[in-house]
């Protein structure tokens, strides 16, 4: 079954206080529960990053800064879709895309 990888985009805007951060916490661990044996990782949100390339690195993304990832198994695309369609982020204002990660035979 193929593994897809979720990222997350956009403010997704933070819990503005303790309460709300523990609802929002409760709110994706009911997620994590509701995916089941589809979730391989849950992630984890993201932090500062910096780009590299050929010519150096430099601060920040180059494009699209991606708060967070998750890990999942789903028969495919469009079922990965549908595990991710209620995700708390999603209701904070942020975007998640879904991409197959392809297998290299490793």
């Amino acid at each position: 079954m193929p593994t897809y990888l979720v990222t997350y985009h956009g403010n997704g805007a933070p819990p503005a206080t303790p309460e709300a951060q523990q609802q929002a916490m409760e709110a994706f661990g009911a997620w994590v529960a509701s995916v089941g044996d589809a979730m391989v990782d849950p992630g984890a949100p993201l932090a500062a990053s910096k780009s590299v390339s050929s010519s150096g690195s430099s601060d920040g993304p180059t494009s699209g800064r991606i708060a967070g990832y998750t890990l999942l198994r789903a028969a495919d695309l469009d079922a990965a879709v549908q595990l991710v369609n209620n995700h708390p982020f999603i209701s904070r204002g942020g975007t998640l895309q879904v991409s197959e990660a392809i297998s290299i035979g490793a």
